[in-house]
């Protein structure tokens, strides 16, 4: 039987293909395969350490943080996190200052926090390859390739995360994937709403515009709105 790989050997193999899909010299067919392994692996990865800390809590603890969200285009920024995030099974808040506050486990934390990274690069990378139909305005058709991107990459992530927990061995302690899963949403959400109980949920990332079909293009080769409460927006799929 072969020797798993430790946990820092996995990310660090995991970021390297996301580094291989981001580069600007890797063929369109070459991303989406390095994107796709590298998804497979980081929702293996999550089920794994969640199997461990059922047995044993220390290995994958409750956890949150801020993540810093910067550049053009701020509200699809935060549209695209809020879709990685709840299909990792976070939970967060867009704060007023340019901040996201996320709720999850720690294995589930860095998921989002590695996927978001990688993520941003390839859709705006993709996006400036783009032209707008005659007329069309480039911001409408920069935000419709952006809506069409991120909703086919939650479409994949959700694909691919349902796949790794029916591929899943029982927890030692006898617990099914499911069950375990879905007590650690219970306790996020528990979390996040006490952290901030007054938030709702946001919008979506359905607009018009000419760009959708290449931005869902750009969504299957990495293949892989909010309301305003209080001053904050609530991180929405």
């Amino acid at each position: 039987m072969a020797t798993p790989m430790p946990e820092d050997g996995k990310l660090a193999k995991i970021r390297a293909l996301l580094a291989k899909a981001e580069d600007p010299a890797t063929s369109p067919e070459e991303a989406e395969a390095y994107f796709g392994k590298a998804a497979e692996l980081m929702a293996k990865y999550g089920i794994e350490r969640a199997m461990l800390a059922d047995a044993d809590p220390s290995q994958d603890r409750p956890g949150d943080r801020i993540i810093r969200i910067t550049g053009t285009y701020a509200n699809d920024r935060e549209l695209l996190l809020g879709y990685i995030a709840d299909a990792i099974g976070c939970k967060g808040i867009n704060l007023r200052n340019g901040e996201a506050h996320l709720f999850g486990y720690e294995s589930d934390l860095e998921r989002v926090e590695l996927l978001f990274t990688s993520l941003q690069l390839q859709a705006f990378n993709a996006m400036r390859h783009g032209r707008p139909r005659p007329g069309e305005k480039t911001i409408t058709y920069r935000k419709s390739f952006l809506a069409g991107f991120m909703l086919t990459i939650y479409a994949r992530l959700k694909e691919i995360e349902a796949r790794a927990r029916e591929e899943a061995a029982p927890s030692t302690t006898g617990r099914s994937t499911e069950l375990i899963l879905a007590d650690r949403k219970a306790v996020t959400l528990a979390r996040f709403t006490q952290a901030y109980p007054n938030s709702q949920n946001g919008g979506s990332a359905r607009r018009g515009g000419s760009g959708k079909a290449a931005g869902e293009a750009a969504g299957r080769r990495a293949d892989l709105g909010q309301t305003r409460v209080g001053g904050r927006r609530a991180i929405a799929a």
